[in-house]
């Protein structure tokens, strides 16, 4: 009897840009290539081809230069590369992490399966009435709908009726601490420098809302003596350098540039304080907590309550609540060996996102889905 053939995979991610969507792109995609073959990855941006497992097949648009070009145009051209291919072969399963209403169209349109992992709480766009009428006509469509939180679930369901399946991102402590090791010279958070060393890591744009963080230090800067690091880029950063020039932080706020490896600074902080208005579910409180260090964060939607299991973990406060963000770091700075005791119940709480266990159930899903 013959053996029947499976289906090939194909990743779709037009624009990669080095964050916590990236991350968990490198990790499932180089996991599902040490269990699969013939996996093809899709983007425009080629000068991250190093990060892939070199079993894997990145195909990026050869005629054009991208390195500039914004979202929408790397969608159009790697959303034309995936349909020429449509058109030589449809013996193939898609797994998008971007792009996705485009995507799934494209794939309905060829009857190909389509698998789509959503990043970010709707929050973000779903008061937008075509956004969120689009997303519950089409999104259905997709074969798969994977989520990264249960409050994430919830939502899709209660406002798209999506059935979606949740799988927690894979944390790899190892790797975090031992990049966390790395040795650096950094004065701006020296003893003498701080009694207080504040760390934030995230890209400088409306959604990570860096302006409340900002307004809640600049309440506190004549109370404690603290330093603040926001690592990222964006384009929010003018907007972030106006702001702490015109209310004198230069001294105590410092803006660096993407680092690949964050650990090495989250580790010589005090304090991780994620000041978002919407996430899916922040990586970089998954690394602090590995770091175990003591975790401020907006209650947003979605992920940080569920991190933070509701405040046992940590402290949550409002979202653009600068005012309450500044009693939280105060209450901190006073009560640093009291609150040791939330730092130990998030990490024995990282057990929910273990590394191998959440891999093995994108594996599952992906090999069911290739199977003809």
């Amino acid at each position: 009897m013959k053996k029947r053939k499976k289906k090939k995979l194909i990743i779709f991610m037009p624009s990669i840009e080095g964050g916590g969507v990236e991350k968990n792109l490198f990790i499932i995609t180089n996991y599902l290539s040490k269990k699969l073959n013939n996996i093809k990855i899709i983007t425009a941006d080629k000068k991250f081809k190093k990060n892939f497992d070199s079993n894997l097949e990145v195909i990026y648009p050869k005629s054009f230069d991208l390195k500039k070009s914004g979202r929408r145009k790397k969608y159009i051209i790697c959303l034309f590369i995936l349909l020429q291919i449509f058109l030589k072969n449809k013996d193939y399963v898609i797994f998008a992490f971007q792009a996705n209403l485009y995507c799934t169209i494209l794939c309905k349109l060829f009857g190909i399966k389509v698998i789509v992992r959503s990043n970010s709480s709707p929050t973000g766009w779903s008061k937008n009435f075509f956004k969120k009428y689009l997303y519950n006509k089409l999104l259905n469509l997709a074969d798969k709908v994977i989520v990264n939180s249960y409050d994430f679930k919830r939502q899709f369901k209660k406002f798209f009726s999506i059935n979606a399946h949740c799988i927690y991102n894979p944390l790899n402590k190892k790797e975090i601490i031992k990049k966390s090791k790395v040795k650096i010279k950094f004065p701006f958070f020296t003893k003498k420098n701080a009694t207080l060393k504040i760390i934030n890591v995230g890209r400088f744009t409306d959604q990570k809302d860096h302006l409340t963080l900002l307004k809640s230090v600049n309440l506190i800067k004549d109370k404690i003596n603290f330093r603040l690091l926001i690592i990222g880029r964006g384009i929010n950063k003018k907007k972030m350098i106006n702001y702490i020039k015109n209310n004198k932080l230069k001294n105590k706020v410092k803006l660096i540039n993407f680092q690949s490896n964050p650990f090495k600074y989250i580790r010589l902080a005090d304090l991780f304080v994620l000041s978002s208005s919407y996430e899916g579910l922040p990586n970089v409180l998954l690394e602090a907590i590995t770091l175990k260090k003591f975790v401020i964060s907006t209650n947003c939607p979605t992920g940080p309550r569920e991190i933070l299991i509701n405040g046992q973990g940590g402290e949550l406060v409002r979202v653009e609540d600068y005012k309450g963000l500044a009693k939280k770091i105060l209450f901190f700075n006073l009560n640093k060996k009291k609150l040791n005791k939330k730092i130990i119940i998030a990490h024995k709480a990282l057990k929910r996102f273990d590394y191998t266990e959440n891999l093995n159930k994108y594996l599952s899903i992906v090999e069911k889905s290739l199977k003809i």
